[in-house]
């Protein structure tokens, strides 16, 4: 069992024979809530098992170490890697967008982690930010990819800040702007962001992008568009931390 505990959601991946995966959940709730402990409930319930069967319990995030069931802790940047990696067996560059940090992994011929960048300083381009501009505008996080698609024109966010790009958003709103535009403008902050990031190193494809931002198609489009490269997704994406964890504690 391989468990992330992050800053906003808390993911358990329960791996059969170490390889396949069996059960997941992801849970609303990160490090200091019931959330880690009620995404354990999930997946031993999906997979059919007690606690007991599982051989192994490896915690990975930003609550790692405060989870006792655990019986093993590993680097959230070790297991993002591993992870990607199982979902895209021929990765060389992870882009990872979570709750409040973004993680740049750059992964040599075998897979293994060689060098990595992170912002985790500031909530802005991270899904906190993407919550803060969703709530502004007053559409669901699911539906702001099919805004962004619809857009005819892209209003830029020039705030670096989360708090000034949320008065920027709402002053916009005031002028009448159009939310198409609006949304394609913030799902370009966010990758513009990202991509800054990954160029500190050199952008290897195939380039793969995780955590819960990646189920957003509007960001992924305007990544792709910051890097000039394809970009690559998973379904199980926001897995990839637990998915890591479970994959290393084998």
């Amino acid at each position: 069992m391989g468990v992330d505990i992050g800053s906003s959601t808390s993911k358990c991946v329960i791996l059969r024979d170490g390889e396949t995966i069996c059960a997941a959940s992801v849970l609303q709730g990160g490090a200091g809530t019931s959330a880690p402990e009620r995404a354990v409930d999930s997946a031993l319930s999906e997979a059919g098992v007690v606690l007991d069967d599982i051989d192994s319990i490896a915690s990975t995030g930003y609550g790692r170490n405060t989870f006792s069931i655990a019986n093993i802790t590993f680097s959230e940047l070790s297991c993002h890697a591993r992870g990607a990696r199982f979902l895209s067996p021929d990765a060389r560059t992870v882009i990872d967008i979570g709750g409040q940090d973004c993680k740049v992994m750059q992964l040599d011929d075998n897979g293994r982690l060689d060098n990595f960048a992170m912002n985790d300083k500031c909530a802005a381009g991270t899904g906190r930010f993407m919550e803060v501009m969703s709530r502004i505008l007053e559409i669901g996080l699911s539906e702001m990819a099919q805004y962004s698609e619809q857009a005819e024109s892209i209003i830029e966010i020039t705030s670096t800040c989360t708090v000034f790009a949320e008065s920027e958003i709402i002053s916009q709103l005031s002028k009448g702007a159009d939310k198409h535009a609006l949304v394609a403008g913030i799902h370009r902050s966010v990758a513009v962001k990202a991509a800054s990031l990954a160029k500190r190193m050199t952008v290897t494809a195939p380039v793969f992008f995780s955590g819960g931002v990646s189920k957003n198609a509007g960001v992924m489009s305007a990544l792709e568009h910051e890097l000039g490269v394809e970009v690559r997704t998973d379904d199980r994406a926001q897995l990839a931390g637990a998915l890591g964890a479970a994959l290393l504690s084998v």
